[in-house]
């Protein structure tokens, strides 16, 4: 999900709490590869006899001690990687991506055969993704998803619609269900939108239509209601908002769309940052504080004049700000650690040189990405903290939204019909008088297709490394 371009002249900087967190600890699957998240302890937590399948009873965090879901596709995928079945038990987010999914689309599992294949297991919470907005990734180079500017009623009826009858079945009453809805859309009609140097006419257009705000205040309208359904939006990652102006700016269109389309404040359960992303929880060697030589480093331009450099610290503000313009004061984050470890070779041992602020922070900073901005199939990532729930105070859990060794795109990307993703081409330069490479690896296949090489990476980077 390519943020904006940025060029700030002057410092943004603002003063908040550092917070330095420890490993968690790796969890293991019990109950027929159903992973019980638990905060705070290492170890293993076992079942305690069968699920109460009555309906499920609204919690406060819906991680907490629960069986979450091993996606039996995906750990197929993970297992088949020499050195995955280390992680092939882990819980990942189900991806409901155009209609066809909800039933199985190219022989797939469908919805329903997700939910049921929860209940064989004996989980109780599963996590969704639904990511079919009109006018899906509007700053794109070329048309993305399957619905035009026209097909607003479209999604209400032919995809929330369906995915919502099928959460409220009884058989499913005792699930806890989690659901990212429609991760890198609002935040983008900040970020591309006039008078920003990169807006694009799609983001224009879904603005002015209010497609992404109506379609997501639909979602929650939806989905809230269910009282075992816990919807999170998505609030980007602090490498694309962490400067005031789009900080504050995309808290309020979350507001909007939050309290749009028969929506209220109260269908947000919460919010969830880093989806499909590779920023890091906490950059233990640099501080956005540090000066070198004179120069503070905000003013490098790896960190750009943003006020953040990591994600837990620009999660926490982000959960001020939300609760300030009158979310509920207990709302509870989710930050996708799938792929943003950043272990391997490259990661370093300490502080950079003092000498120059440049080479301090290169040194120093563990995301080894060429810019913060670059997102498509990263070379150099890493698996990310294993998911598990109640990490630090705030976060309900870190999950892995995105199946890690699931592509994020092809130069050539062909699911609905010829398009071109140039980010996911190594070889891309893009406009400007120096632009920087992708970063991304070489044959990345289609969007969403198994990217064994890359899944063979995340493993060998992996951040904290796998026993």
């Amino acid at each position: 999900m390519p943020p904006p371009t940025r060029t700030h002249t002057r410092s943004r900087t603002r003063s908040r709490p550092r917070r330095r967190t420890a490993l968690t600890a790796l969890l293991a699957a019990v109950c027929a590869a159903a992973t019980v998240l638990t905060g705070g302890a290492s170890g293993t937590a076992a079942a305690s006899g069968p699920i109460d399948r009555a309906a499920a009873q609204r919690v406060g965090n819906p991680y907490a001690g629960a069986r979450v879901y091993v996606n039996p596709e995906w750990s197929a995928n993970a297992a088949s990687v020499p050195g995955g079945d280390a992680v092939a038990d882990q819980p990942t987010a189900v991806w409901l991506d155009r209609i066809a999914a909800i039933d199985g689309a190219d022989g797939g599992m469908g919805l329903r055969e997700h939910l049921d294949a929860a209940l064989a297991q004996g989980a109780d919470l599963v996590q969704l993704v639904l990511y079919d907005l009109p006018y899906r990734n509007c700053d794109r180079p070329s048309p993305q998803g399957e619905l035009g500017p026209d097909d607003l009623p479209r999604y209400r009826e032919s995809f929330v619609e369906p995915i919502a009858d099928i959460l409220a079945e009884p058989a499913y009453a005792g699930l806890r269900i989690v659901t990212i809805v429609e991760p890198h859309s609002l935040s983008r009609l900040v970020t591309h939108t006039p008078p920003r140097h990169t807006s694009t006419p799609d983001c224009t257009a879904a603005l002015e239509s209010g497609a992404y705000v109506d379609g997501v205040g639909y979602a929650l309208a939806r989905l809230g209601a269910l009282p075992n359904v816990y919807p999170y939006l998505d609030v980007s990652h602090h490498g694309w908002l962490g400067w005031d102006e789009e900080f504050h700016a995309t808290a309020r269109v979350l507001l909007d769309a939050a309290t749009t389309a028969g929506s209220t404040t109260a269908a947000v359960h919460g919010f969830v940052s880093n989806v499909a992303d590779y920023s890091v929880l906490d950059e233990p060697y640099l501080d956005v504080d540090d000066v070198v030589a004179g120069i503070p480093v905000h003013q490098s331009s790896w960190i750009d004049w943003n006020p953040y450099i990591d994600e837990l610290p620009f999660v926490e503000a982000f959960r001020e700000e939300l609760v300030g313009l009158g979310f509920d004061e207990h709302v509870g984050m989710l930050v996708d650690t799938s792929r943003n470890g950043w272990g391997g070779p490259g990661r370093p041992t300490g502080p950079g040189s003092a000498h120059h602020v440049e080479e301090y922070v290169d040194q120093s900073r563990t995301d080894r990405r060429i810019v913060a901005q670059n997102w498509c199939n990263q070379a150099g990532s890493g698996l990310g903290e294993r998911p598990t729930a109640d990490p630090v105070p705030g976060v309900d859990a870190y999950v892995w939204a995105k199946p890690p060794g699931e592509s994020d795109g092809s130069p050539l990307d062909q699911p609905t019909g010829p398009r071109r993703e140039p980010m996911c081409d190594p070889t891309y330069l893009g406009a400007g008088a120096n632009p920087p490479p992708t970063g991304a690896l070489p044959d990345g296949p289609p969007a969403g297709e198994w990217f064994p090489e890359h899944f063979a990476e995340l493993l060998r980077n992996a951040w904290p490394p796998l026993d």
